[in-house]
């Protein structure tokens, strides 16, 4: 990726903040309304976010 955060660890392409996988831009991320994020990382966020509602709704 071609940006710098100091919550990026470039090691385990990991959010140190969030401590889950770095996609820019999204919630809880320092970079978050920010930046104007791609199709694709809008597509990323979007899939997140389904799973974990769906992961949510398994678990009641």
């Amino acid at each position: 990726m071609s940006f710098s955060c100091k919550n990026y660890d470039y090691n385990d392409d990991k959010c140190l903040m969030l401590k889950q996988e770095c996609i820019p831009g999204r919630p809880g991320c320092v970079l978050e309304g920010r930046i104007a994020l791609s199709e694709a990382l809008t597509e990323r966020i979007k899939a997140l976010e389904q799973e974990k509602n769906s992961s949510k709704t398994n678990k009641k």
